[in-house]
């Protein structure tokens, strides 16, 4: 039996009807797709619950590997194991609904744009990188304030990493829609996370790698994230 991680709720395109079991939703199918290498059937396959602040922490763990948007970071890989990435997670640039900006078809529709970002976020390098707006984005402490910034309307458009996005169109900001997604230098890499010296790391290194190579993963992406979303790919 393999047992796998997530936490609860878990939200699409992730994981569809928070049902990590249904084999539905890229992270969902991704699971079932390393295991699959590794010599399991989905009837193998055990799912549990793992908070994503805790999936990180020091010391055991009651799952065999968690798979939850976990970005790989220098800190959290000195107390759990990551796998090589399965998913580079790009940038979302959420625009109000009923704004011209939700109907831009390239990065250049948001050069005259009032941008808003965090300090010290992949986000703010993205912006200044891939956008290269004739004026500075408004950079805002924490996300909170990104939020409220864009709820006033001080700003035309946010920027965030997708995921993040997903989740705020989908909660705090009903009214707002992600005109686009665009990849850039410095994005955040997802990883499988497992136990701090796990003998199954190298393993799932391996499982990912080959599915990253015979275009499983891309496939899975387009499907769950790219189509389902319908976040079209700005450039």
């Amino acid at each position: 039996m393999l047992t796998v991680a997530t936490d609860s709720p878990a939200y699409p395109p992730y994981f569809e009807d928070n049902k990590p079991s249904n084999g539905k939703g890229f992270e969902s199918a991704v699971a079932y797709a390393i295991a699959n290498k590794l010599g399991f059937s989905p009837s193998e396959v055990k799912w549990t619950v793992e908070p994503f602040d805790s999936s990180y922490a020091p010391g055991p763990k009651s799952f065999d590997f968690d798979i939850n948007e976990i970005s790989i970071t220098a800190p959290r890989a000195k107390e759990v194991d990551f796998s090589v990435p399965y998913y580079t997670n790009p940038q979302g640039i959420i625009v109000d609904a009923s704004s011209p900006y939700a109907h831009a078809t390239s990065l250049a529709a948001f050069k005259g744009a009032k941008l808003g970002v965090q300090i010290g976020t992949t986000s703010l390098d993205a912006v200044n990188a891939e956008i290269k707006p004739t004026s500075q984005p408004q950079v805002f402490n924490t996300s909170n304030d990104v939020i409220s910034a864009f709820k006033i309307h001080r700003v035309d458009a946010i920027v965030v990493d997708l995921a993040t996005a997903f989740d705020l169109t989908s909660t705090e900001l009903s009214h707002a829609t992600i005109a686009g997604q665009f990849s850039a230098p410095g994005g955040d890499n997802w990883g499988v996370l497992l136990s701090k010296g796990s003998k199954l790391t190298p393993c799932v290194n391996q499982a990912v790698n080959a599915l990253q190579a015979d275009g499983t993963l891309a496939s899975l992406s387009h499907r769950w994230i790219a189509s389902a979303a319908s976040v079209p790919v700005l450039r």
